[in-house]
């Protein structure tokens, strides 16, 4: 990863270009007021899932790095250098000439991904793990393949002597998470079934080894250290996977356990995912936010889960996420356990969640108790504290009430205790934009034509009549080449990830999609009624593109008739009358 995914993985789109301009939740997206014109009706969107902006009064758009350089009037450098302040990256380890951090992740992800295949290897050499992967717990081999689950053995060293046989360093070895120094150079991982870490497109960061065999004094779960490649505080477990089911639901499940992502995954329920055990992390939100705004945990309602949860709460609306709570039917111990016993259980629960501060409340009435004054006392006293940290007026006084009616109290001894408990803060400052609006662009219609092609592919025979060189820019010219030549099927992130035409126009391509989605995501809008539509965008690009060779024409008349050459004049003068016929 380069400096510049390395800052943006690390940012919110939404909160940079929050400092600037107020947003609000729209469905998937968010929209505000356009900082570049005087409008009133908001018209700038941002999307955190595709991490593009646009404003559709200007025709303006790009990421969160073009965004810096539009309102602050600096060049890339200087907006790089901006955002890698706000995210706490040091760009000098960057700027090597010789590449020499690039370099080193590359050698490490090569790495890791070696000794991913070299788990597998052992697992199917091993009549041990096989019968624990596949009988005890359950695992179908689909299942296993497609989280790529292996098998570490009880050697200290099968894996460190392989990779040092393929050229790697001691050094590397430690930097990948992969080995560990005690009185010698070992392997990490011994005697544990290997579930790799990935990230959203795929690529091993590292594993969790779960122990096989029970053994004195050693941990049930290992995972990879903080490494350049994985970093627990972002990484979420099985996104890659369930990212299609994820943006199909419109939620996400988290749970405790990677464990119980592959079983709800094997059972067909896929937009289930999972963070480093209730650890869950502003950076964890924000990377699922991409995705969905609904997020349901599924934690255990013990001590350790309660605490996670409360933590959670301002988490969520720090960065705009709806949390819900998944609760199990009694007597299950973990997601795991009731799908092996009941899917559809498991199917019901997390299409039932509750709302997340009153499961919060109703914990604390079941843990402290209002069986006396004292009782009552202690269990508003945590509930307020909660209640207090939400910032909707709307939202705490339906909270109020609910804690009211829990504890047998008044609305207004409790409102008292929470405006004692209390402090409102000031509403952040608007940072003031600087950018000047520029003139408006006469072939954005183009974008709109495009952006149709690419999300519906039940209109593309529209684009057949065209060719590359009637767009109107290099951009719109290579996405309608791919277009041409694609199959039916919608563009979506992997397929602008796998074409290098895409990739060079990436940003581009997510800003036409996203305007796409905005005008005609609508239920008002018919497979005929988007035809037409493309139809006649089709059309003007035809005409203006005609419109261009009259000029050009034009031009051709009046230095004929400026030289004297007759038929020069006469064969122009003919073609340009066909040419107004046909443009009519």
């Amino acid at each position: 990863m380069d400096a510049k995914e390395e800052v943006r993985s690390r940012i919110s789109i939404v909160d940079v270009i929050g400092e600037y301009v107020q947003l609000k939740r729209a469905g998937r997206s968010y929209k505000g007021i356009s900082p570049f014109t005087q409008e009133k009706t908001p018209s700038f969107f941002v999307s955190p899932e595709k991490q593009i902006w646009h404003c559709f009064s200007t025709n303006k758009g790009g990421d969160v790095y073009s965004f810096i350089m539009e309102v602050e009037g600096l060049d890339f450098k200087g907006a790089i250098e901006l955002l890698a302040r706000k995210a706490g990256v040091d760009l000098s380890q960057f700027q090597k000439g010789d590449g020499t951090y690039a370099k080193k992740k590359e050698r490490l992800l090569q790495a890791v991904q070696l000794a991913e295949r070299y788990f597998q290897q052992a697992m199917i050499k091993s009549p041990v793990a096989i019968d624990y992967i596949f009988k005890r717990r359950g695992l179908s081999r689909e299942a296993a393949g497609a989280f790529g689950i292996g098998y570490a053995t009880e050697s200290y060293e099968a894996l460190t002597g392989l990779l040092l046989k393929r050229g790697y360093t001691r050094s590397e070895l430690l930097d990948a998470g992969l080995a560990a120094q005690r009185r010698t150079l070992s392997d990490l991982f011994r005697g544990r079934m290997m579930i790799p870490l990935r990230d959203p497109q795929g690529r091993t960061l590292g594993f969790t080894g779960r122990l096989i065999a029970d053994v004195k004094n050693a941990p049930k779960y290992l995972n990879t250290p903080q490494t350049i490649l994985y970093d627990k505080s972002r990484h979420v477990f099985g996104l890659e996977l369930a990212k299609e089911a994820i943006r199909l639901n419109d939620y996400a499940v988290l749970v405790e356990g990677n464990l119980d992502v592959v079983s709800s995954h094997q059972a067909g329920v896929k937009q289930v995912v999972a963070t480093a055990g209730t650890a869950l992390t502003e950076q964890h939100l924000r990377t699922l936010l991409r995705f969905t705004p609904n997020l349901r945990l599924c934690f255990d309602a013990d001590k350790a889960g309660i605490a996670a949860t409360e933590r959670a709460i301002p988490l969520a609306q720090a960065v705009g996420a709806e949390l819900s709570i998944v609760t199990l039917p009694a007597g299950a111990k973990d997601p795991d356990e009731l799908i092996k016993s009941d899917v559809e259980a498991w199917r019901q629960a997390i299409e039932q969640p509750r709302d997340v501060v009153e499961w919060v409340i109703d914990e604390y009435i079941r843990r402290i108790g209002i069986d006396s004054a004292e009782a009552k006392a202690k269990t508003s006293s945590k509930a307020i504290d909660l209640i207090g940290r939400i910032n909707d007026p709307v939202k705490i006084e339906h909270y109020i009430a609910y804690l009211s009616a829990a504890l047998g109290v008044s609305v207004a001894a409790l409102q008292a205790k929470l405006e004692g408990a209390t402090h409102n803060e000031a509403p952040p400052v608007r940072k003031e934009v600087k950018a000047t609006p520029s003139g408006p662009d006469p072939f954005a219609y183009q974008d709109v034509l495009l952006g149709l092609g690419a999300a519906h592919p039940e209109v593309r025979d529209t684009l057949r009549r065209l060719e590359p060189s009637d767009m109107a820019c290099e951009h719109r010219q290579k996405m309608l080449g791919v277009l041409l030549s694609m199959a039916n099927r919608r563009l979506d992130d992997e397929m602008i990830a796998a074409m290098p035409d895409l990739r060079e126009i990436e940003t581009y391509v997510k800003i036409i999609l996203f305007k796409a989605e905005e005008r005609y995501g609508g239920p008002k809008w018919s497979s005929t009624d988007l035809y037409h539509e493309a139809a006649a965008l089709a059309t003007k690009v035809t005409k203006d593109k005609r419109e261009r060779k009259l000029k050009e024409i034009s031009e051709a008349i009046r230095v004929a008739h400026d030289s004297g050459d007759v038929s020069e004049l006469a064969a122009l003068t003919k073609t340009y009358q066909q040419l107004r016929m046909e443009n009519k």
